[in-house]
């Protein structure tokens, strides 16, 4: 019984998570109206970056590379993140341009999502009351979709932290807290020291746009608000983060 449990934490901890009822309320340490250092308000959302262009249909434009001390490096030789990253059997998607590569599971079947915009529909900020249209959020961008209850989740959160940190605003992070208990959350903000903006999803309302109704799950946005990749490989690691950024925002950056 024991190793079965184990092994199911285990396949949890490399997959995905199920949308599993959240822990009750009041179960964290902190009180949804104790203080909080963990995540940011979601104001600056309402500005995309300022630090990359896009070309005429949404694609990345030109690759940026952000250099350890935080600067801007100016891009080398005019090559465009989706001609590096667009398959060459790519057709039109229904929100125009190329269809990128989704990889399903860890060993899994590659899939083929279209490239498609953000839904409409509006979140509340996790810190705060501030409620922000999820349709008019704008890229270069990753939203990180988490539960404090996913063993996957709470693995890769630091990864996106250092790349908020890391990224020096070239590259928006954004994280989605999904079915949870907003204590919970942001007691996980405090204990992992995350500072970036995250929404506020208990009704699993943008999960219903994945692939999979699995956490976690992460959306690379471009600068039209177009998800140009969804990945739900399970728990995302610096480089592959890194990667995943260079290959579809066209945006280097130290992982």
């Amino acid at each position: 019984m024991l190793l079965g449990g184990a092994l199911v934490a285990a396949l949890l901890l490399t997959t995905g998570c199920p949308g599993a009822d959240p822990p009750a309320p009041g179960s964290a340490a902190a009180t949804e109206d104790g203080p909080t250092t963990g995540f940011a308000d979601c104001t600056t959302l309402t500005a995309p970056p300022t630090t990359r262009s896009s070309g005429p249909d949404g694609s990345p434009g030109p690759e940026r590379r952000i250099t350890p001390d935080g600067s801007v490096a100016p891009p080398a030789g005019g090559t465009t993140a989706s001609e590096n990253a667009r398959p060459a059997t790519g057709g039109d998607g229904p929100g125009g341009g190329a269809t990128p590569p989704t990889t399903v599971g860890s060993t899994g079947p590659t899939e083929v999502t279209p490239v498609r915009s953000l839904p409409t529909l509006s979140l509340r900020c996790l810190v705060g009351d501030t409620e922000i249209q999820v349709g008019a959020l704008r890229g270069p961008a990753v939203i990180n979709l988490w539960a404090s209850w996913c063993p996957p989740c709470r693995k890769e959160l630091p990864a996106f932290q250092r790349l908020f940190a890391r990224a020096n605003g070239a590259v928006g992070v954004i994280g989605v807290n999904t079915r949870d208990d907003r204590a919970a959350a942001r007691s996980i903000g405090e204990d992992l020291g995350l500072r970036f903006p995250s929404l506020f999803d208990p009704d699993q309302r943008l999960l219903r746009h994945a692939a999979r109704p699995l956490l976690p799950v992460t959306f690379f946005v471009d600068a039209q608000g177009r998800i140009r990749h969804q990945d739900q490989t399970g728990a995302l690691d610096d480089a592959k983060l890194a990667r995943l950024v260079r290959e579809h925002l066209g945006v280097t950056v130290p992982s």
